[in-house]
């Protein structure tokens, strides 16, 4: 079966950052088609392991037929990476080397019409990451109120128009495809934006609401950063200014040794930093990669690297090695679990 064309974003900055090495064990958040993935098990080898999460089937298919020359050493999970701790917990995956979030569609999600993602080709109004999510697009601009659909354009969209794109989709109601409201909204807020389609703000918009995505994230994250071992790296790719600043401001909270409000006389909250960021300025996409990936032209790299004091190196050491019990489908090995404790310097 010929694989769909997908180029990964910022292949060689993701991997680099991530800090790839033998033996390491990594997680995918957003396996897509699998382009990173592919590069990490490559720099990985011998004795690299990843899990790779989607929660498109059609991802993990694509996925699970690029990555079938690294065998065993791949694991793949159909769901959300809202639930990733979960996920490492069930497949005693933990701790981990390294984790990516790809947070952009991968580029046969994009073009495929029936997925409705785009509104230059016509589908229905879909949207939806898995199809086992209940809400789609076409019941949000059918059925949510002008308020509503004000709210969400303006909140996930940043769109200047956003009553007025509201108001036109309830007086044309209903709409069923991807050309009707891509021209609907257009008509709302007049011709293209310089080399910006007036209906891209709009499709970012309900494709965030339908999937929930920045709640997620901000889930995730945080799940993250406990899932990481001592100098994990966690590395992130964000492609709309709502994503950047989740993540931008979550690293800098989590790098920082207090997190109580400024107006606050001393620290009541006892926080101390659980990463360092490692980006001080975030990494962009080369002239050259635009060029070749025009869909690159957002992408914003940003990293961290996670801090492990002494309490939590002997949890760390104490929880993984209290378990004698190996679970048929587990990971976890004896020698891995020796190899932990010499880390840390164990007894």
């Amino acid at each position: 079966m010929v694989q769909p064309v997908h180029v990964p974003v910022l292949l060689e900055e993701a991997v680099e950052a991530l800090k790839a090495q033998p033996g390491g064990r990594y997680v995918d958040c957003t396996v897509g088609a699998g382009g990173h993935a592919s590069r990490i098990l490559a720099r990985s080898q011998p004795g690299g392991q990843l899990l790779g999460i989607d929660a498109d089937p059609e991802s993990i298919r694509v996925a699970g037929e690029r990555l079938m020359p690294y065998g065993d050493s791949v694991l793949l999970v159909n769901d959300n990476f809202s639930r990733l701790e979960p996920i490492c917990y069930h497949h005693d995956y933990m701790p981990v080397h390294g984790i990516l979030f790809d947070l952009g569609l991968a580029s046969f999600q994009v073009d495929t019409p029936r997925r409705g993602f785009s509104f230059q080709q016509d589908g229905p109004l879909d949207m939806r990451v898995s199809p086992s999510q209940e809400i789609d697009a076409a019941e949000i601009v059918n059925t949510w109120s002008e308020e509503e659909l004000a709210g969400i354009l303006w909140r996930y969209g940043e769109e200047p128009g956003s009553r007025r794109i509201a108001r036109a989709i309830v007086h044309a109601r209903p709409v069923d495809t991807t050309a009707e409201l891509a021209q609907i909204v257009a008509g709302a807020v007049g011709g293209r934006r310089g080399k910006t389609h007036p209906a891209t703000r709009a499709f970012q918009a309900l494709r965030i609401a339908v999937n929930h995505e920045l709640d997620n994230l901000e889930t995730a994250l945080v799940q993250a950063v406990k899932l990481l071992g001592f100098d994990g790296r966690l590395v992130v790719i964000s492609y709309h200014s709502l994503e950047d600043r989740i993540v931008k401001q979550f690293m800098r909270r989590e790098a920082s040794g207090c997190i109580c409000p400024p107006e606050t006389p001393a620290c009541v909250c006892g926080h101390t930093p659980t990463i360092r960021m490692l980006t001080k300025r975030v990494v962009v996409p080369t002239e050259a990669e635009v060029r070749a990936n025009p869909r690159a032209r957002s992408a914003r790299l940003r990293v961290a690297e996670r801090i492990v004091n002494e309490e939590e190196q002997k949890g760390l050491i104490e929880g993984l090695c209290r378990s004698v019990e190996v679970k048929a489908n587990a990971w976890r090995q004896p020698a891995l679990l020796r190899r932990v404790r010499q880390l840390f310097g164990a007894v």
